[in-house]
């Protein structure tokens, strides 16, 4: 990202060397604009970048984490994503978010207000039309008859949908102004196979979400084990001897907050350290079915410290839970 945004040779020798170190999958962030001082640089757009990395990698799983679904049009999101879960043999991940930065909404000439119901709309219309031929919906925001979309995904009977959200202690920061998440729980219930927590929310927000969540399911002829939820967080790994500072460089290319913002809700520290602290989170939650990292130096080292000193620690802490 920005400019110092690697080579797409760069990007296939760092995630052949992921694939070799057997992590499941790599992910990336949707912003239209530059969005400081939260995150600061320039975002690659999410399909474009996945689609040229399923051709240098061979079996890492790809995807937006996730995309900012209502800023997008749901005939063509279909066709897009089902061509680059084609073209990468079934390695997409359907990440799917309903955005938060106001000015992107503006600028995309979408009503910032309507987004959670545009959101809803949209996964039906896209599932519909994976499912089907000859589609016809009918929706407040969308609408359309007798639709075929070819590709269908090569995942079925339909991929999983990953889904970003709920309650965080940042939500004012990020331009949240919703002081109750039914809905977005409510879509998480509905519609996610993995639920993926603010990076910055407790695990008192995480116990208390998911209590809702697993409640709602329900609701919509659903079983709570249909929903598996994810840990998810910023990182930088300490080399010995290294001093947190030096972890400043790094996370100022994608954020304008401090060293002391990103010790409390992210993860700066030693590999015991890391390990430590998303130990403690999972364990709170009561245990997840994936643990994500975003890097915040993209350098094999980093990938290498994190695969062979922090992942350890953290598959064993899981088989306890």
């Amino acid at each position: 990202m920005g400019a110092q945004t690697a080579t797409i040779a760069e990007m296939g020798d760092y995630l052949r060397r992921a694939e070799q170190l057997d992590f499941h999958s790599a992910t990336c962030i949707d912003h239209v604009l530059t969005v400081p001082p939260y995150t600061s640089g320039t975002w690659l757009e999410p399909m474009v970048l996945m689609g040229a990395l399923a051709a240098v990698t061979r079996k890492i799983k790809l995807g937006p984490m996730g995309i900012t679904l209502p800023l997008r049009n749901p005939v063509y999101y279909a066709k897009e994503w089902a061509t680059l879960d084609v073209l990468s043999a079934g390695r997409a991940i359907f990440g799917v978010g309903v955005g938060w930065h106001e000015k992107e909404f503006a600028v995309m000439n979408v009503p910032y207000k309507e987004r959670g119901r545009r959101m809803n709309e949209m996964l039906e219309a896209v599932l519909a039309l994976w499912s089907g031929d000859d589609v016809t919906y009918r929706g407040k925001y969308y609408q359309f008859e007798n639709v075929r979309v070819d590709p269908k995904p090569v995942q079925l009977p339909r991929p999983q949908i990953w889904i970003p959200g709920g309650t965080s202690p940042l939500d004012k920061s990020y331009g949240q102004k919703i002081p109750d998440f039914t809905p977005v729980l409510r879509r998480i219930a509905k519609y996610a196979s993995v639920w993926v927590p603010h990076s910055p929310a407790t695990p008192e927000m995480v116990r208390g979400d998911w209590a809702r969540i697993q409640e709602m399911v329900k609701e919509f002829g659903r079983q709570p084990s249909d929903v598996t939820k994810a840990y998810c967080n910023f990182v930088y790994v300490l080399e010995k001897g290294e001093k947190p500072e030096a972890a400043i460089p790094k996370f100022s290319k994608i954020s304008g907050k401090d060293l002391e913002f990103w010790q409390t809700h992210y993860l700066v520290g030693s590999p015991e350290q890391v390990a430590e602290r998303v130990c403690e989170k999972v364990e709170a939650m009561g245990g997840v079915g994936h643990v994500i990292f975003n890097p915040v130096d993209w350098s094999i080292g980093q990938l290498e410290l994190v695969a062979n000193q922090v992942r350890p620690h953290i598959l064993k802490a899981l088989a306890k839970i």
